[in-house]
């Protein structure tokens, strides 16, 4: 394991604990003593991605990571929402036991799962996944987010306000 402050590459184990589907262990470097976190997954086998040109490349969370914390950016949600909607998305994958999957499938998965975590991030991340061609279909998906009733808050995402403040701007727009 390479130390983050001095890039040295021995380090020994101080702690070890078990997080459900891996292990975070603490770590000192022997080299500058610095101390750091890592956290090791098992990866029962190799996903490949087929991407709509046609390619095949490996699936990379980081890579999968990345498009929904850009969509997520800003938002009001409890913090590991977006671990904990990666796992879930991951560990579908796995459990099929196939090794390759279409782009498609895996974007559907996500966007079933941020419909559900924040309305806000499910249309950031569908403009960029379905291609918006204009204007027409980004309305076209916004009313359909909001037949479906949304104006209710999803569970999992924090008030942009906390109460008291929602309270205190209601009673002074009364007087």
């Amino acid at each position: 394991m390479k130390c983050p402050c001095c890039s040295g590459l021995e380090s020994r184990v101080i702690d070890s604990r078990s997080l459900g589907e891996g292990v975070r262990r603490r770590r000192q470097c022997l080299a500058c003593s610095a101390r750091f976190t890592t956290y090791e997954r098992v990866q029962p086998h190799n996903i490949f991605v087929l991407k709509k040109d046609g390619r095949r490349e490996a699936f990379t969370r980081d890579k999968l990571s990345s498009g929904i914390r850009k969509s997520c950016e800003k938002r009001p949600l409890l913090t590991g929402a977006i671990d904990k909607l990666l796992d879930d998305v991951e560990a579908e994958l796995y459990q099929t036991g196939k090794t390759e999957f279409p782009s498609s499938l895996i974007g559907d998965l996500v966007m079933e799962r941020l419909k559900k975590l924040d309305h806000i991030a499910y249309i950031r991340f569908a403009s960029v996944y379905r291609e918006f061609a204009d204007i027409g279909a980004l309305k076209q998906a916004v009313d359909i987010l909001a037949q479906g009733g949304s104006s209710v808050t999803p569970a999992n995402q924090l008030p942009l306000l906390p109460p008291e403040v929602v309270n205190h701007l209601v009673q002074r727009g009364r007087k």
